[in-house]
């Protein structure tokens, strides 16, 4: 099998994965589809596409294609990957999956009549660094404690200020910082532990705009998780794991894994084996394999961990009064 790749959208991480998808000859771009005529030609054009389309029905219709890379607005995910799976292409969608636990549940039951894959394409499951850090875990004893922040400034918040609404703020296309800055900490809380007893989001809340940063607590059986993330400032990104017999330091954060420092009473190891620091890199290549190796049992774990952190974000964010237009 060789992965026919059309893709749905044209933003700045559609180019940042077709960077990448260059670079493996087992997966090749075969269409783009865009509504803008001009934004798909200018993607095909860049990346030697052999098709263009701007009708969603033709371009599902397209039997060279087999596999679906969506990376649209938050809020058209779900519509858009449930189509793709009943055309019978298989999908790979951009973080946040879906918005509603229920939707997500609703895209798995497709998969699996349909005998299709379905994929988040967050970076954190095909990282070198991520198996490592399942490997050492168990080093640092009883965990206690989690702290992370994932604060990234984002040029669009100088929009807010000026009185506009971008999309990546606005709840009508399920925008905000959770859906994407601190989306990172949790998944990568829920990978490792799975699913926490209880879960609080603490916004803030620009006027008439989803959340511009916040905290997110998550309390396990017996340890607290406390994650911070912010588009609306910036500061020095980690995320610390203590137990009772030491602790992991991730250096820059949830997204990207970039080097663990492993220290306890009687070691301190530091781990990297993401020589190349692009990490779409590791998720094109490692996905590309699963996909081509029919491990769906995997890919299927991986989404189980995704359909659960959209559980635990859609009842947190609503309790925090943070309300999208499908809600």
């Amino acid at each position: 099998m060789e992965i026919k790749l059309g893709t749905i959208g044209s933003g700045v991480i559609v180019h940042s994965v077709l960077d990448n998808v260059k670079k493996f000859n087992s997966i090749t771009l075969e269409a783009v589809y865009s509504r803008s005529l001009e934004k798909a030609q200018n993607l095909a054009n860049k990346y030697n596409a052999k098709k263009i389309y701007t009708d969603f029905n033709e371009f599902l219709s397209d039997e060279s294609i087999n596999t679906i890379y969506i990376a649209t607005p938050n809020l058209l995910h779900f519509e858009q990957a449930k189509k793709s799976l009943l055309s019978g292409k298989n999908v790979i969608c951009e973080k946040p999956l879906v918005t509603k636990f229920s939707h997500a549940q609703e895209l798995k039951k497709i998969a699996r009549e349909k005998n299709l894959f379905i994929v988040e394409a967050a970076p954190t499951f095909f990282l070198p660094n991520f198996a490592i850090l399942k490997r050492e875990i168990h080093k640092i004893g009883k965990i206690k404690l989690i702290m992370s922040n994932y604060s990234q400034y984002s040029s669009r918040y100088d929009l807010v200020l000026k009185g506009e609404k971008p999309n990546i703020f606005n709840p009508d296309y399920a925008g905000g910082c959770l859906m994407d800055i601190n989306f990172y900490n949790v998944l990568l809380n829920v990978a490792l532990f799975g699913e926490p007893e209880n879960a609080i989001y603490y916004p803030n809340i620009y006027p008439n705009l989803a959340d511009t940063s916040g905290v997110f607590v998550m309390q396990y059986k017996d340890f607290i998780s406390q994650n911070s993330g912010a588009k609306d400032t910036w500061g020095v990104n980690f995320f610390q794991i203590e137990g009772e017999k030491g602790f992991i330091y991730i250096e820059d954060g949830s997204n990207g894994i970039k080097k663990l420092r492993v220290v306890t009473k009687n070691s301190d190891e530091t781990f990297n084996e993401q020589n190349n620091p692009d990490r779409w890199y590791y998720e094109v290549k490692e996905l590309s394999r699963l996909i081509l190796e029919n491990n769906f049992s995997q890919l299927e774990k991986f989404f189980d961990i995704s359909i659960s952190t959209v559980k635990i974000i859609e009842t947190t964010r609503k309790n925090a009064g943070i309300i999208f237009p499908n809600d």
